[in-house]
């Protein structure tokens, strides 16, 4: 599966100039924030496939005219052709606004979704808007990333985190490795490529789980 990932800087390659067929060869479009919204309803209405989208520190204007005919996975683990994706949108609290967390809160969030990720055995791909700390992150109390999302990575290892809000002409890099789980700066746009599971892995997940209660603690 090939996947388009897209955060902070509108790409005129993929709007201003954009040409019929730029987009065919991409079955999933995520974006990790603080992108316009008739920029994403463009592209879902282009690309024809699902754009799935957190918010960054700056959407507040999504609630008013959020993208049209996107999906936002705020809070929720959803599963989309057997790829398991979680999103956590925001960035760490520097002031008072919309969209900014504390670590405390961000750690709450993580709890909530505690069930859900046991239920479907893990997450294969997380979105967020802030980077895992010192994984992507910048010094500054406006960039700094979350420590408990390296926590999340401890625990259920997904094969790819993909996050925004770090301008890649800030000085940071594109990509970062921790514990096995390749860390993506979403920057205008990349691709990433995951193979869906097979018949046999979804089968395994259901078996392991179809015996252990919910548990919320």
């Amino acid at each position: 599966m090939k996947i388009l990932v897209l955060s902070d800087q509108e790409d005129a390659y993929l709007w201003d100039y954009y040409r019929p067929g730029r987009l065919d060869a991409y079955d999933l479009i995520l974006s990790a924030g603080d992108l316009k919204a008739s920029y994403l309803s463009f592209l879902v209405t282009m690309a024809r496939v699902p754009v799935l989208y957190v918010h960054g520190n700056h959407d507040s204007n999504y609630a008013v005219l959020p993208p049209e005919g996107c999906d936002c996975i705020e809070d929720t683990l959803i599963e989309y052709q057997g790829i398991r994706i979680l999103g956590l949108g925001g960035c760490c609290k520097y002031k008072q606004a919309p969209h900014q967390y504390t670590e405390k809160q961000m750690q709450r969030r993580i709890a909530k979704l505690r069930w859900k990720l046991r239920r479907a055995g893990g997450v294969d791909i997380v979105l967020t808007h802030a980077a895992p700390q010192d994984n992507g992150d910048l010094p500054d109390h406006a960039h700094r990333g979350f420590a408990c999302f390296l926590d999340l990575i401890d625990r259920w290892h997904p094969k790819f985190w993909v996050h925004g809000h770090t301008h890649l002409n800030y000085g940071v890099e594109r990509l970062h490795t921790y514990h096995g789980t390749q860390i993506v700066n979403a920057c205008q746009r990349y691709v990433i490529e995951i193979d869906p599971p097979s018949e046999a892995e979804l089968a395994a997940r259901k078996r392991h789980y179809r015996f252990r209660p919910d548990k919320t603690n």
